[in-house]
């Protein structure tokens, strides 16, 4: 994820190489919630379960393998058009690209076991209550400004 402007001097100077370490080296190349590889292709559908092609195999959001689940190419196979029927939609695709994360969201807190390399879905929902904090704070100080001058 971007380092907001205004929260640049939070951290170190050496951040990409602290970063590049937490997640090629630490985590080798992988999401340390889920698994899913950085820099790959992966085809998911949508809550959370994605296909992880080096096992052949359906994982759920924690990286855990999924049962009785067919291959993608079962899903994208759809029905000749000669039945009527309209072919099965394709299943989305997302690029994977990890970022390192701070798990208590102090960017000033860099210790190793504070970071961990995490995948944008799990970096989203990792973040998803600060982001709203930060939303409701700043909604909260326009409408305060607009009080003031209106």
């Amino acid at each position: 994820m971007p380092i907001a402007p205004e929260h640049r001097w939070y951290y170190p100077i050496d951040w990409r190489e602290l970063s590049d370490l937490i997640r090629f080296t630490r985590a080798q190349s992988r999401c340390e919630h889920c698994g899913r590889p950085h820099g790959q292709d992966v085809t998911h559908l949508g809550n959370g379960t994605w296909w992880d092609k080096a096992c052949s195999t359906w994982r759920d959001g924690r990286g855990k393998r999924v049962p009785k689940l067919p291959p993608p190419q079962v899903f994208e196979a759809g029905q000749p058009s000669f039945t009527g029927i309209p072919p099965a939609p394709r299943l989305p695709v997302t690029r994977v690209v990890l970022a390192s994360a701070h798990l208590d969201h102090d960017p000033g807190n860099n210790r190793p076991r504070n970071l961990a390399a995490l995948c944008q879905r799990c970096h989203m929902l990792h973040d998803a209550q600060e982001h709203r904090r930060r939303r409701w704070s700043k909604v909260f100080r326009l409408r305060a400004l607009g009080d003031l001058f209106e």
